[in-house]
């Protein structure tokens, strides 16, 4: 059995679920409990504080955990690091009032930061050249220049809209993050295995993630042409259309290239074209 340890609650709680999910694994949640175990995997799961999970992974309490790297980076566990898993994406961000006239980084010298960062703002300023007087402070970080505790912040940033509503514009990036999976380094052969096993799930869920099937129908005087600009996992399947001189070609189209591609092999004469979204994707 492997044990998993994921956010109790929050946006990486529900994204980490999901992703658990999408992988084929079934399992009960319930907001009284700590702690289910899967009905179809060899998989146990943890509910704990995120920053308590780098730890629990490295003392061999959790064996497997889903954490933000930001977290990770703050604690010092970044050799757990098993797989960058694409979602929950954020970033650690300097902001300051927005009636301030912030100019550049070096305007914080001297200043006082509010932070539940320390280590990865300390780091930052370091390699900035700037020398500030950091508060480490657990919750409730943006409130700290209206109440008089610092000039600055260092906070999570998603979309914005909580600095906005609390007076602040943001001013530097300081660390870029996403969820991150990280393993204990001294995983048993069976346990290694699970994961192994887990692994090759999630690598399925997310390659669907980045792609879409198309199907269309093309002249066979323009089949080369389009045939070249959908290269698919090998080449596009090609089939026989009822209607003489027609064909059906299917493939799938990575979605950083789709639009590009699509307007692409319409140019070229293709029609009838249909996008499908991909469950998973095995090679």
């Amino acid at each position: 059995m492997l044990r998993l340890a994921i956010q109790k609650s929050g946006r990486l709680s529900e994204d980490s679920l999901k992703l658990i999910r999408e992988c084929g694994i079934s399992f009960i949640t319930s907001s009284l409990k700590l702690k289910t175990e899967s009905t179809n995997f060899p998989l146990e799961i943890l509910y704990l504080r995120d920053d308590d999970i780098p730890g629990y992974v490295a003392d061999g309490v959790a064996d497997i955990g889903i954490v933000g790297e930001n977290v990770l980076v703050e604690e010092g566990k970044q050799a757990l690091t098993v797989e960058k898993l694409g979602f929950s994406k954020c970033r650690l961000s300097l902001a300051v009032p927005k009636s301030d006239n912030y100019k550049s980084i070096h305007d914080l010298n001297g200043k006082n930061i509010a932070t539940s960062y320390p280590n990865l703002l300390q780091a930052y300023l370091h390699e900035q050249g700037v020398q500030a007087h950091i508060h480490t402070i657990s919750g409730s970080v943006e409130i700290a220049p209206s109440i008089g505790l610092a000039e600055a912040i260092c906070d999570i940033v998603s979309s914005g809209s909580t600095l906005i509503s609390n007076g602040l514009k943001e001013v530097e990036r300081v660390f870029k993050s996403e969820a991150v999976l990280i393993a204990n380094d001294s995983l048993d052969e069976e346990k290694r295995r699970v994961l192994d096993k887990l692994l090759f799930r999630i690598h399925a869920v997310q390659r669907a993630q980045k792609a879409k099937y198309i199907v269309l129908n093309a002249p066979h005087e323009s089949l080369q042409e389009i045939k070249d600009l959908l290269p698919g996992i090998k080449s596009p399947t090609i089939l026989p259309l009822a209607e003489e001189g027609w064909s059906s070609l299917h493939s799938v189209v990575n979605e950083d290239d789709f639009w590009e591609i699509i307007e692409k092999i319409k140019d070229a004469g293709a029609q009838g074209i249909l996008v499908i979204p991909i469950e998973k994707m095995i090679v």
